[in-house]
C-alpha cells in the first residue's frame, strides 16, 4: 500500500486539490429537473462561482471572508434549508425586503415586477405527457429574464406579503408553477448559499436522445 501510494502521490495530490478546487473556489452543477425553464434545461452544465458572495472552510457552511452580496435577480446554487438537497433558483427577495406574489405576478416592497408576455409553447412533464406553458421576460431589479407559467398544474400562485428575516432570502423558480422554492421550503441562509451560477458550460437532452445541444454550450445565464 504504501509502494502504490508513492507511486500515485502526483495523482492524488491533483484529485485532492481538484476536490479543494471544486469546494472553495469553482464548481459545476448538473441540472436534474425542469424547476428553472427556460433559462436552465434538464442535462444543462452550469458554472458557479463559489466564492462571489464569501470564501467558505472547505467542506463546510462556515464562512471565512465575505466578497460580495448576492443581488436580486442571482441564480443561486443552495443547501435546502428543508432537507440538505442542493438546489439551483433565482434569488428574488433580499433581507428586510417585503415579497407577495398576486396571482403570479411578484412584488417587492410594494412594486410589481414588469412582465411582457413571449407566447405560448409545449414542454414535457416527468410522466412523459406535454403540456401548454404561458412564457413572459420578467423584469427584476433592472434585469430581464424568462420565465413560464404551467396553468393548468396546482401551485402556489398568490402568498404574503412577508418580510425577509436578516441574513435570509427568498427563492424561486423560473419555472413558477414546477419549482420547489422558498414558497415551499421556506427562506435560505446566507451561510447555506453555495455560489452563483453564471455560465452554461455544456448541455445534453437527457429527456430524449442524449445528444449534445451545442448552442447552449457558454451561454451566460441572465
Amino acid at each position: 500500500m504504501a509502494s502504490w501510494l508513492r507511486r500515485n502521490r502526483g495523482f492524488l495530490l491533483f484529485l485532492l486539490g481538484l476536490a479543494l478546487f471544486r469546494t472553495a473556489i469553482a464548481d459545476w452543477n448538473p441540472i436534474p429537473s425542469g424547476s428553472m425553464r427556460p433559462t436552465l434545461l434538464e442535462g444543462d452544465v452550469v458554472l458557479v462561482n463559489r466564492t462571489a458572495y464569501d470564501i467558505k472552510l472547505p467542506l463546510t457552511d462556515i464562512a471565512l471572508l465575505r466578497l460580495g452580496e448576492p443581488a436580486r435577480g442571482d441564480v443561486v446554487t443552495f443547501t435546502s434549508p428543508r432537507d440538505g438537497e442542493r438546489l439551483i433558483k433565482r434569488l428574488v427577495a433580499l433581507p428586510g425586503d417585503v415579497v407577495e406574489m398576486r396571482d403570479e405576478a411578484l412584488y417587492i416592497n410594494g412594486s410589481r415586477a414588469g412582465y411582457t408576455q413571449r407566447g405560448a409553447g409545449s414542454e414535457p412533464m416527468e410522466d412523459g405527457s406535454i403540456t401548454s406553458v404561458v412564457r413572459a421576460t420578467e423584469r427584476l431589479a433592472q434585469r430581464d429574464h424568462a420565465v413560464q407559467f404551467l396553468p393548468q398544474l396546482r401551485a402556489l400562485r398568490s402568498f404574503g406579503p412577508v418580510v425577509v428575516p436578516p441574513g435570509q432570502y427568498f427563492m424561486l423558480g423560473d419555472n413558477r408553477d414546477d419549482s420547489n422554492d422558498s414558497r415551499y421550503i421556506g427562506f435560505v441562509p446566507r451561510r447555506l448559499l453555495i455560489g452563483r451560477a453564471h455560465h452554461i458550460l455544456a448541455s445534453a437532452d437527457i429527456k430524449g436522445s442524449w445528444a449534445p445541444r451545442p448552442a447552449r454550450f457558454g451561454r451566460a445565464i441572465d
